[in-house]
């Protein structure tokens, strides 16, 4: 965002007309909207792995009695696929305590996922937005053009062609990060997906240990 208060941007802001300030705005939105996101994720998937680290080294500290424990640490995926098989381990069907650990693993990626689909409409609409300011602002510029320019009109020329670089320059600045924290956050969920998948198989196997 600090982008944005670049003086060559603020300039090309200020002598825009009403829509492509609103273009500016719009983008200015959406860059705060794709921040948020992304440390709302980022904040959200270590937490999961902290989480995971506590739960992982309480069991090794007690490996004969992993469901006897009571884990102290907030809510987190890890915790949740722990209580479940905890709460169904004493099912003979081992079919169906599967099939409630894989809801669980299946409900935690969707948390994970959440407004994930908000970096992927960002880093598609935010050129598209530019583009739109782009071509609003070079037709501005030939329809003064068309009417002569004069030294009241010069400046508005200006300021036709200052919109149209501006509004492109803040879409690419608003769809590359979007694009870089989606993939980013994307990768980082598929790890935890396929960690979550591998934790519940060694509770799974510790659940046979003790059957046996």
């Amino acid at each position: 965002m600090m982008f944005f208060c670049a003086s060559p941007l603020i300039e090309a802001y200020r002598t825009s007309d009403f829509f492509g300030k609103s273009i500016f705005l719009a983008l200015f939105i959406l860059s705060i909207i794709t921040w948020a996101i992304f440390f709302q994720k980022l904040f959200q998937s270590r937490l999961a792995k902290q989480g995971k680290d506590s739960i992982y080294t309480l069991l090794k500290k007690h490996p004969y009695e992993i469901f006897d424990l009571h884990p102290k640490d907030g809510p987190h995926p890890f915790l949740r696929i722990y209580q479940t098989i905890k709460e169904e381990r004493g099912r003979s069907n081992r079919e169906i305590t599967q099939a409630h650990v894989q809801t669980t693993i299946s409900n935690e990626t969707k948390q994970l996922k959440k407004n994930l689909f908000i970096l992927s409409t960002i880093m598609s609409l935010a050129p598209f937005l530019g583009l739109l300011g782009t071509v609003w602002g070079i037709l501005l510029t030939f329809s003064e053009l068309q009417s002569g320019v004069s030294g009241a009109t010069s400046q508005v020329v200006m300021g036709g062609l200052a919109m149209a670089l501006g509004t492109t320059v803040c879409g690419l600045l608003v769809a590359i990060p979007a694009l870089i924290a989606y993939s980013y956050l994307k990768n980082v969920i598929a790890i935890l997906t396929t960690e979550m998948e591998d934790f519940s198989e060694l509770l799974f196997a510790y659940t046979q240990a003790t059957i046996k």
